[in-house]
């Protein structure tokens, strides 16, 4: 080959291999064993909800000391298994704004409105951000899950959407409270024989992820009323936080029946001065809770927000996963190119020590490993999530003389399951059984 036609051949390859997407729902090749997607094609649909006759905190009158209600939009989008007609691709693109307003895209690899697949029904995930965020922060998770045979929910919290924020204390009193609708709407959905979910969607079996003000609120779903002393109260006006309360008398009866399990990443609000859980609330919670967080957490405090509320949390079969030396943001996508313009908007997405591609790789295998035991009863998943040692640092290994490293994947004995030699590093899993009950006897 002539060398200017070699190197234009290359030039070309290398272009066209540029222009193609980068799928955040797609980890890099060091993931660990189940972060890569599943079997299915994956479809999305964007649905509007409406909560009606809610309290518009925002207008709370201080003259009466009531505030009016009003009907509140909820816009969630939904990924699910799906069959991708012959002819068309599994792609679209998702926009979201930066805090600062500005739109950028988030290539998907999804197709709009796709047909559903036939092979349900599916368990639900319903995925709730943080204070801002959007329902496309986790995009790299509910494409995910979608493959694997969910149904996953992702909602657009309203005045906590990134670009469209209001009042702090309509995302205090809202947060718990939209999770639990959509849960029970999208439930009843599953049962109109006239909705895409009617055999898509399994009603008796549902999971929630929430990251930082999502984690605030998927902890109350999950059945931890707020402390009557909690600081939100204090912010919220005219009483109408005490519904969510210990004080409450009818908090534990609106707890959804079918919710199996809860993923809280980096969970705001247990910190001090805000302290929104005491432990009797904490204790109330008695479905399976998987904790993430990065130890140098500074917004939501990891030693005295995170660690104690999965300590706290007693009567829960719960497992703890650390990021050492991460701080915040272990839970929503990788940086768009445009976030890494400034500092500011990168400290938005991005982490100061991780690789963000690695964290959320890593969160993709063990939610997985998470809901598949405890939401789809796989109890192959087990192993993958109780690893050995506590720290992955302690991990043994050993390479024969003569051996190469490879791309084999450890069988747990002596080193995290699931993870490739040498490549379990950084990490912490702490497990606990409820109380009264030994990790035996499960």
């Amino acid at each position: 080959m002539r060398p200017i036609l070699y190197l234009t051949t290359c030039l070309s390859t290398f272009l066209l291999g540029a222009a193609q997407p980068t799928y955040f729902s797609i980890p890099p090749s060091d993931a660990p064993a189940l972060a890569p997607r599943g079997t299915y094609s994956v479809g999305v649909r964007t649905l509007q909800l409406v909560h009606h006759n809610q309290v518009d905190i925002l207008h709370f009158d201080k003259s009466t000391g009531k505030a009016p209600l009003y009907d509140r939009p909820l816009t969630v989008e939904v990924w699910y298994p799906a069959v991708i007609p012959s002819g068309q691709t599994e792609s679209t693109t998702y926009q979201m704004s930066m805090p600062s307003g500005a739109n950028f895209p988030i290539a998907g690899k999804a197709l709009r409105d796709a047909p559903p697949s036939s092979s349900g029904p599916f368990p639900l995930v319903v995925v709730s951000h943080g204070y801002p965020g959007s329902r496309f922060f986790l995009s790299y998770l509910t494409e995910n899950l979608a493959s694997k045979g969910y149904v996953v929910a992702a909602i657009d919290h309203t005045d906590s959407v990134t670009g469209a924020v209001r009042g702090f204390q309509s995302t205090l009193l809202n947060r718990s409270a939209d999770q639990t609708f959509a849960l029970s709407t999208l439930t009843a959905l599953a049962g109109d024989p006239k909705h895409f979910l009617h055999g898509v969607l399994d009603p008796s079996r549902a999971a929630l992820v929430g990251y930082s003000m999502g984690g605030y609120g998927a902890l109350a779903t999950a059945g931890a009323p707020y402390s009557p002393h909690a600081a939100a109260g204090k912010f919220v006006p005219g009483g109408y936080f005490d519904a969510f309360t210990e004080t409450s008398k009818t908090f534990a009866s609106s707890r959804p029946a079918n919710l199996k399990a809860v993923v809280a990443i980096a969970p705001w609000g247990n910190q001090p001065p805000y302290n929104s859980w005491d432990p009797a609330g904490l204790a109330q919670i008695h479905i399976p809770l998987l904790f993430i967080d990065g130890d140098q957490d500074d917004v939501s405090d990891f030693s005295h927000g995170v660690e104690p509320a999965f300590e706290q949390a007693i009567h829960a079969d719960r497992c703890l996963l650390v990021y050492e030396d991460a701080r915040h943001n272990v839970g929503g996508n990788p940086p768009p190119p445009v976030a890494l313009e400034t500092f500011e908007t990168r400290t938005f997405f991005d982490e100061p020590v991780w690789r963000k591609d690695r964290i959320t790789a890593i969160n993709q295998h063990f939610i997985t490993a998470f809901l598949d035991l405890y939401v789809k009863g796989d109890e192959s998943r087990r192993s993958f999530l109780f690893v050995n040692p506590v720290k992955s640092n302690d991990g043994t290994w050993p390479l024969p003389p003569g051996q190469s490293t490879g791309a084999t994947f450890s069988d747990g004995n002596h080193y995290w399951k699931g993870f490739e030699r040498r490549w379990a590093v950084g990490l912490e899993m702490h497990c606990e059984s409820p109380a009264g009950q030994t990790s035996e006897s499960k």
